[in-house]
């Protein structure tokens, strides 16, 4: 099945995909250009299309795709497979290597890598420690690698689900102002937006967080170095009323060695219908990359302009089909 990809002409389009997508791996929102998210959105706006119409696809088939989770997921880890089971390819599916494969005998993390490359077209990993799928990628010899989350360094699939769902409701993901709220420090999601935010021009970030949470001074500098305006805050009180999008996300437990300082800090910013009635202006969302853990009150969920249920998660979806289908080459 085939997908037009809007108004690049035919030679062009095959050239730009077989260029930065296809048999390539996916590690980096850096990789990325501006041209190449609208590539792949124009794709997974037409895969939400034919999932709307019932519609079927064998894009995927005769592909065999192994998922190594080091770490736990559900959304990450669900909405993959579903997304190769959409598009009619198979899956090898290991969660807790650690335990239930040859790791817990003492293989290395390549040796891992270089055994399952023999059974795959390509292998979708998630580790706990950030620069794991980079690894992954230079042990393997035949096929791409993509990074599910890497510790606290990204995690792009998440990033361009959600740059794909502001896209949706902004239509266009330039000149936006931006609130991030929760865990800067440690939190892959967060660093993989703001790069793909720093790919357009305009974009001012609020980063509300406590001050123990804030991003590195290097990673500060890094974005404001590429054109983002940010703006760190410690109060929801600072929140400017005209704010596109509160992207609120969760302190990370596992990213702590001491539990009383965790303690201490989970649930520093909540969003509630109060504060949302107090800051937030009529034509904002609000975003989560989940789970949550008491940051965002269940009343909050009824809210429209609450999108963590109502369409990020299957965003999620749509666009990791895209994606598969791009750098697995099967675009025609």
């Amino acid at each position: 099945m085939g997908f037009f990809m809007g108004n690049l002409d035919t030679v062009q389009k095959a050239q730009k995909i077989n260029c930065n997508f296809k048999g390539k791996d996916i590690l980096s929102l850096d990789q990325f250009s501006p041209e190449d998210l609208e590539i792949l959105f124009s794709l997974t706006r037409k895969m939400k299309i034919m999932e709307s119409k019932g519609k079927t696809s064998d894009i995927l088939a005769k592909k065999m795709l192994t998922l190594i989770f080091y770490e736990p997921s559900s959304r990450t880890f669900g909405s993959f497979c579903a997304a190769i089971k959409k598009l009619g390819g198979q899956t090898v599916e290991i969660q807790n290597p650690t335990q239930v494969s040859s790791v817990a005998k003492g293989e290395t993390l390549e040796d891992t890598i270089r055994v399952f490359e023999a059974y795959s077209d390509a292998i979708i990993i998630r580790h706990p420690i950030a620069g794991t799928a980079k690894a992954a990628s230079d042990a393997a010899f035949f096929i791409p690698i993509i990074n599910a989350g890497d510790g606290t360094g990204e995690h792009p699939t998440q990033a361009l689900l959600d740059l794909f769902t502001i896209k949706e409701q902004f239509h266009a993901l330039k000149n936006l102002t931006v609130l991030f709220a929760g865990d800067m420090l440690n939190g892959r999601t967060v660093h993989s937006v703001l790069r793909g935010l720093s790919l357009f021009k305009g974009n001012s970030v609020y980063l509300l967080s406590p001050p123990s949470l804030r991003l590195t001074r290097a990673d500060f500098t890094m974005f404001s170095q590429r054109g983002l305006k940010l703006i760190e805050i410690n109060h929801e009180s600072q929140i400017p009323k005209e704010v596109h999008v509160w992207y609120w996300t969760r302190v990370q437990k596992e990213r702590f060695s001491d539990l009383k300082e965790y303690e201490k800090l989970k649930n520093t910013f909540t969003v509630t219908k109060k504060l949302l009635e107090k800051y937030a202006n009529k034509n904002m969302i609000l975003m989560h990359p989940l789970p949550r853990v008491g940051e965002i009150d269940r009343e909050v969920d009824k809210d429209p302009r609450a999108l963590y249920f109502r369409s990020e998660i299957r965003n999620g979806m749509y666009t990791r089909m895209a994606l598969l289908a791009l750098v697995l080459g099967k675009i025609s």
